[in-house]
């Protein structure tokens, strides 16, 4: 009989418990000690192997009053079933894992300005619980946020409210003031609280009428009542930042983009007058999904942190 051929393998499949004896019994040569280890009679055990070797069509051990020894079939089987059960176990210990969130991956989508400002931190501390876990960040506007929370391309977003509510969930995570930026020579003019009529006085530079951010800034410009055409409109914060430092004017931007504008002293910025004008920042999911372990224990970790859109 071919041991370990296929037709075997399909016609024989011996239990993981009678492999894992036969691997105690091979360790220690004693049957009775094996039972005591197992919390078995010995006449079980000897079942057990008898069945497997019944199974197996083979020999296993060579055993006396005295003495148990492998039989050059048991020599042949142990360090397959070595493997197997180490191969068994390891795998269970990864699935294991996986399901208390202790591995997998998670895909985050986040705003840029969140990205840069938020979530470093909330990840940094994450991986040191979570280290197996892999963590892969997409940045995007709200609407392709949004789109790939829809087609389950990300686990969840970070970002702004979405406009169809239905089948997304929305938890708020803090709320994102406007604050007037500029370079810091200007600042030194402009009090704190600064007044809206400010963006009467200077240039102001904007997103492109798309963005969400512009969006926020005009109906803030309308809330205030005031006029503030956008002499420059960019597509990017940090080419704002690179405008405002060259002296080109000034603009008004959620706080929490202050980290894309640049450093080195070339950026300042100011909290405004009433009304206040804000945007709300926090974490939506797609409603009905059940997500990963790991996915969830990252997502509590962000709902529990007590955020500011200046941390």
């Amino acid at each position: 009989m071919d041991l370990f051929g296929y037709g075997w393998i399909m016609a024989r499949c011996p239990s993981l418990t009678s492999l894992r004896l036969f691997l105690q019994v091979a360790s220690s040569l004693s049957f009775s000690e094996t039972a005591r280890a197992a919390n078995l009679s010995q006449p079980a055990l000897s079942r057990t192997i008898k069945l497997l070797e019944e199974d197996l069509g083979v020999r296993l051990f060579d055993r006396n009053s005295r003495n148990v020894r492998l039989t050059a079939a048991g020599a042949t089987l142990l360090p397959i079933v070595e493997r197997l059960t180490g191969d068994f176990d390891l795998a269970f210990r990864e699935l294991s894992q996986t399901f208390e969130g202790q591995r997998g991956r998670v895909v985050i989508g986040v705003l840029p300005s969140a990205a840069a400002n938020l979530l470093p931190k909330v990840i940094a501390r994450f991986r040191r619980s979570h280290p197996q876990v892999e963590i892969t960040v997409r940045e995007n506007l709200s609407g392709g946020l949004y789109q790939s929370l829809q087609d389950r391309l990300i686990d969840f977003a970070v970002g702004t409210p979405p406009m169809i509510a239905d089948e997304i969930a929305f938890e708020p995570l803090f709320e994102d003031d406007c604050i007037l930026v500029c370079r810091p020579q200007d600042a030194e003019a402009i009090p704190d609280p600064a007044p809206w009529k400010v963006f009467r006085e200077l240039p102001f530079i904007g997103m492109e009428p798309r963005s969400s951010v512009r969006m926020l800034t005009d109906a803030a410009f309308a809330k205030a009542d005031i006029a503030a055409p956008a002499l420059y409109e960019c597509a990017q914060v940090a080419t704002v930042g690179g405008l405002i430092s060259a002296g080109l004017g000034i603009s008004l931007l959620p706080r929490s983009t202050l980290p894309l504008l640049g450093s080195g002293g070339a950026i300042a910025w100011r909290t405004m007058r009433p009304p206040r004008v804000f945007r709300t920042i926090g974490v939506s999911r797609l409603m009905g999904r059940t997500l990963a372990p790991a996915a969830t224990a990252l997502l509590q970790e962000l709902v529990s942190t007590e955020i500011h859109s200046d941390s």
